[in-house]
């Protein structure tokens, strides 16, 4: 009893005590959620730099902050970031334009958050439908803040800009990586440091908030240290510019998309329609208007300005300024004069590139060059309007240099990848290997002719003049066509008067004729008919006939595939025609000439490149690039065995053929003849030989430590045959011979498979088998077993899931079976050779252990 007492005293007395304390804190803590902290008070002490977001800085600490409208919220706003500064290893490049979106700034409470729109679906408002535009959409709200004050109107709430710009909650500045990618295998970014990243610098306009942000990273041990453009891989700045953007003014309308002609697009389905194709994609123009619109001819309300950087070798600004000026010709067939104006920056200029508002021509030379010309542009999502571009141009492009890391089996060869369409949201235009490359090859060919000076400044203009006028292309809204150079004949490839292909917007070899030959035009010098007909459907009058313009695709010369279309990669796609660093409308004809012309200049290079006293890094550079050419031929000629034409022209449309027709068998014969001379043939490398032993890399103090940069002919050799036997022995490739038998095809696969067999074997099936051809045919035998076993390397779905399954037909592995017969047939005749009778031992275990398997 006494306990309880007790017990019951002490809370009394607990309550008595501590209950007066909790109410009296109760109330303070009241008192202060009552409190408003005012905008003006707040920033009393700050810096106000006024504009579409007013931005007001702490002058003590640099803290930033921004004022949101409450009349601004809940609207849409463009939401625009490119790189300024920032090593290629780390996936950042200057002038790299990397996100474009719709954002909104909506109220919660006492927080702000920013959400990402989706702008991908459209709903149209008359379909009950509409009420259901946000069902299984994902909600995106990219960041979140707190409100640290209101102006006494309470028309302007304060966030803290740092808190969503200082983290990667707008847009992840680190690139991604595999997570099947090893430790250390490539440079890799560490952890972002929130005490070293700053806002460094912003400006403001009615229009547009621009806000500059360093973002450092740190690894305090990095296990790979990146190349000589990463300082010290403990800690990696990379600068990038956030643009917040008001929508623009409306009166634009959009141009819907067509897949006869290539313009990049803002693309959008519409979930109300009953359409088969129910794409309502916007292309991406700038909003021109004439200024008499009733006029045949008119000049542009605003013409499109680009300004020419003053970091521009000033030698170089005439021909970018011609190469600009050239596509008023294009606008012309639209009826707009004067549509592009070119200017130079003033030295003195108080704006730089960075500023959005202009759009802008830069250089840049770098260590790591990530591109020969890049011309992205950024959009409204919503409608497709080009808002602002920039072009940057790599100085390398007119450079003989070649990278360390490219030593010998490697240098100057095609990559065989996959392709990059240029576009401001996606992948950057990578004209870096390609035009370099060609200016290589041109110089050494000219070199070995015997050209002038004047002749190789007449190169050198051509090709800049085409790098310009190819990625200003781009920033008018038109991806690549890598199918116009099929439509010039390869006897007009020698005349001066006749385009060598017929749109800038390709990626074409550099045109060069042999000794003694006419000399037509290296590069393309103005927009030719498919470019002007483009321009024409996209920048006609509202009121024009576009489906008269787009009648006129079937035209020979305004043929059309883009990047999704073309033939790079191994059993990639399936037209020849559409098809990168090639020429005319015959490449197999033009291969075989430009293997000739290869040939021919490698006989000479050594007496007519080397000078006394010199070093031999020109020869090495120029043997590498001339053999890489020779490469890139063989690899053209490829593609055309089992090949499809994929043909674009809309249901009856007068002059189409039809969808799809296969490469008639008799091109495809041609194409393999080419390859066994120019990749396969014991003598197939034997151009250059003579050379091997003058291959020598220029000494730098230790930077060929661990290459042993000694000549390697045979790794080269097989480097090329192991690329070139990647297509020809693709599981897709394969089976298209086969399926399209069923829609007009004339080559069985078990045909084509023989015959290439007895490319591999039937030259030397009664002689030595020569070093070349050795590496050659084990590396066919092994490729012969896996097809014939079904080991294709890749995965197909089943019923209970995916799973590691063969992906090679069965036809297909039936012919390979066929083919390794007649290779034991070849292998088991005697030969007094021992290195040739070891060689054939080899193949026939080969095949043994594979049968008893």
């Amino acid at each position: 009893m006494r306990l309880l007492t007790a017990i019951l005293l002490y809370f009394a007395l607990t309550a008595f005590s501590f209950t007066p304390f909790a109410l009296a804190q109760d109330a303070e803590d009241e008192e202060e959620e009552d409190e408003t902290v005012y905008l003006a008070e707040y920033v009393e002490d700050f810096e106000l730099t006024d504009g579409l977001f007013p931005l007001y800085q702490d002058p003590e600490t640099g803290s930033l902050y921004m004022g949101v409208g409450v009349d601004q919220l809940d609207e849409e706003f463009i939401y625009f970031l490119y790189t300024e500064n920032g090593p290629v290893e780390a996936g950042h490049f200057r002038g790299q334009f990397r996100d474009n979106r719709v954002i909104a700034f909506r109220q919660h409470f006492d927080r702000v958050e920013i959400e990402a729109i989706n702008t991908n679906f459209y709903f149209d408002e008359g379909s009950a439908l509409s009420r259901s535009a946000d069902a299984n959409i994902a909600r995106a709200p990219i960041a979140n803040v707190p409100v640290v004050a209101e102006s006494e109107d309470g028309d302007t709430l304060l966030i803290s800009a740092d808190k969503f710009l200082k983290s990667e909650a707008l847009h992840q500045v680190t690139p991604w990586r595999s997570p099947d990618t090893p430790p250390g295998a490539v440079f890799s970014l560490g952890s972002l440091s929130s005490d070293k990243t700053r806002v460094t610098e912003f400006s403001n306009f009615p229009e547009n908030t621009d806000i500059r942000v360093e973002y450092v990273y740190d690894n305090p041990s990095p296990m790979n240290y990146g190349r000589a453009d990463i300082t010290d891989a403990r800690s990696v700045a990379i600068k990038v510019q956030h643009s917040f953007l008001e929508m623009p003014e409306p009166g634009f309308e959009p141009r819907a998309d067509d897949f006869r002609v290539g313009y990049f697009t803002d693309q959008s389905t519409d979930l109300t329609s009953h359409s088969y194709t129910p794409f309502k994609d916007a292309i991406n123009r700038w909003r021109l208007v004439k200024k008499d619109p009733a006029a045949a001819m008119s000049d542009p309300v605003e013409p499109i300005v680009f300004w020419i950087e003053n970091t521009t070798p000033e030698n170089l600004r005439d021909t970018i300024r011609e190469a600009g000026l050239a596509w008023n010709v294009a606008f012309e067939a639209a009826g707009i004069s004067n549509a592009i104006e070119i200017k130079v920056q003033p030295d003195d200029a108080e704006w730089d590139a960075g500023d959005i508002r202009y759009n802008v021509m830069r250089w840049t030379s770098s260590p790591n060059p990530p591109f020969g010309g890049y011309g992205p542009s950024f959009t409204n999502p919503r409608t497709g309007e080009i808002l602002g571009a920039d072009i940057m141009l790599e100085y390398i492009f007119l450079t003989n240099r070649m990278r360390y890391a490219e030593i010998y089996d490697t240098a100057g060869l095609p990559s065989f990848s996959e392709a990059t369409p240029a576009h401001s949201h996606g992948p950057h235009c990578d004209f870096a290997s390609h035009l370099q490359t060609e200016m290589m090859t041109a110089r050494a060919v000219l070199t070995a002719q015997r050209a002038g000076r004047e002749e190789q400044e007449e190169l050198v203009r051509q090709e800049l003049f085409y790098l310009v006028i190819h990625e200003i292309g781009h920033t008018l809204g038109l991806t690549h066509n890598m199918r116009s150079s099929h439509s010039v004949t390869l006897a007009d490839l020698q005349s001066t008067d006749v385009n060598p292909v017929n749109s800038v917007m390709d990626y074409p070899a550099v045109n060069l004729a042999g000794e003694g030959e006419n000399q037509g035009l290296y590069a393309l010098m103005t927009p030719a008919a498919y470019d002007i007909w483009a321009i024409q459907y996209g920048y006609a009058p509202e009121d024009a006939d576009l489906d008269a313009i787009l009648a006129r695709s079937t035209e020979p010369q305004l043929v059309y595939g883009n990047d999704a279309d073309d033939m790079r990669a191994p059993g990639r796609h399936v037209d020849p025609r559409v098809m990168i660093n090639d020429l005319s409308d015959d490449p197999i004809g033009w291969a075989d000439g430009r293997v000739d012309l290869i040939e021919a200049t490698l006989a000479l290079l050594p007496e007519r490149m080397l000078e006394e006293g010199g070093a031999y890094q020109p020869l090495y550079n120029s043997y590498m690039a001339l053999t890489g050419q020779r490469a890139g031929a063989a690899n053209v000629a490829s593609r055309w065995i089992g090949g499809v034409y994929n043909n674009r022209a809309a249901v009856g449309q007068p002059g189409a053929d039809r969808p799809l027709v296969p490469v008639p068998v008799e091109e495809q014969r041609r194409a393999l003849a080419l390859l066994n001379r120019t990749a396969f043939a014991p003598d197939a490398f034997s151009a250059g030989e003579e050379m091997l032993d003058l291959l020598q890399v220029q000494r730098r103090g230790f930077n060929v430590y661990g290459i042993n940069a000694d000549p390697k002919p045979h790794a080269r050799a097989l480097r090329v045959q192991r690329r070139l036997l990647d297509h020809l022995l693709h599981p897709n490739v394969l089976a298209r011979l086969t399926d399209s038998r069923r829609y007009g095809g004339e080559y069985p696969v078990g045909t084509y498979m023989l015959e290439l067999t007895d490319v591999m074997f039937a030259a030397d099936a009664r002689t030595a088998v020569n070093t070349y051809r050795q590496n050659l045919q084990i590396e066919y035998v092994h490729r012969l077993i896996r097809v014939a076993s079904g080991q294709g390397g890749g995965a197909v779905a089943t019923p209970s899931g995916r799973q590691g399954l063969p992906n090679y037909d069965y036809i297909s592995r039936t012919a390979a079976l066929a083919s390794l017969e007649e290779v034991k047939d070849v292998v088991r005749r005697r030969t007094s050779d021992s290195e040739t009778r070891a060689h054939r031992e080899h193949i026939k275990e080969l095949i043994e252990v594979f049968e008893r398997r």
